[in-house]
């Protein structure tokens, strides 16, 4: 049961291989391992494993919003250059609006750490009440772009993308989350920002 104040989080991982069997999937592994540490207010995860076909993203990613009422989905896998990375593709199709900050911010962490992030076609969109954004498939790329570039002290370098998630979710009528500072803080404005319900 989906109480008003608990994000409900689609994860949709797209692998062929993952999908058939060959291997097992890491991507929705990783992603609710880092939720574990990131989030300080209730969540809960709704997760689809399936090929890299745009029909079955497009209908995944719709089941998703429209009928689970996820607030936030996150695809990982099929993002780059190769005929089979339909991922932008699909999210492109469903889209209400685009939020091409997304996309352009998860490239900019992810060329840190290698040159070929310039390859990947992430983006991130919104369908009727909730942010798609579309994640690498690797989880070490996940964490990076999720939780930004950080010095050896944990100084952050470059913020990561979720940091903007909570306000995202805040304009569009989500439920107002609240995350762990150390692994990434959310950055509301002071007119956003709630008090702290426990001291």
């Amino acid at each position: 049961m989906t109480t008003h104040d608990e994000l409900l989080i689609g994860l949709l991982s797209i692998s062929d291989r993952a999908a058939q069997g060959v291997y097992a999937d890491q991507g929705i592994p990783a992603l609710e391992e880092w939720f574990a540490q990131a989030l300080a207010s209730p969540w809960r995860t709704e997760t689809r494993l399936i090929p890299d076909d745009q029909a079955a993203i497009e209908s995944a990613l719709i089941e998703l919003v429209d009928d689970a009422g996820c607030n936030l989905v996150l695809t990982t896998g099929g993002t780059g250059p190769a005929p089979r990375d339909v991922t932008p593709e699909a999210t492109l199709a469903v889209a209400d609006r685009l939020m091409p900050g997304f996309g352009e911010e998860m490239r900019r962490i992810s060329l840190n750490f290698v040159p070929t992030a310039i390859l990947s076609r992430q983006l991130g969109a919104i369908r009727g009440r909730a942010l798609i954004l579309n994640l690498p498939g690797q989880p070490k790329s996940i964490r990076e772009t999720l939780e930004g570039v950080k010095a050896a002290d944990g100084t952050i370098m470059v913020n990561g993308i979720f940091a903007a998630v909570p306000y995202c979710i805040d304009l569009l009528g989500g439920p107002y989350v609240e995350t762990v500072e150390q692994v990434v803080k959310a950055f509301r404005p002071k007119s956003a920002q709630r008090r702290a319900a426990h001291p």
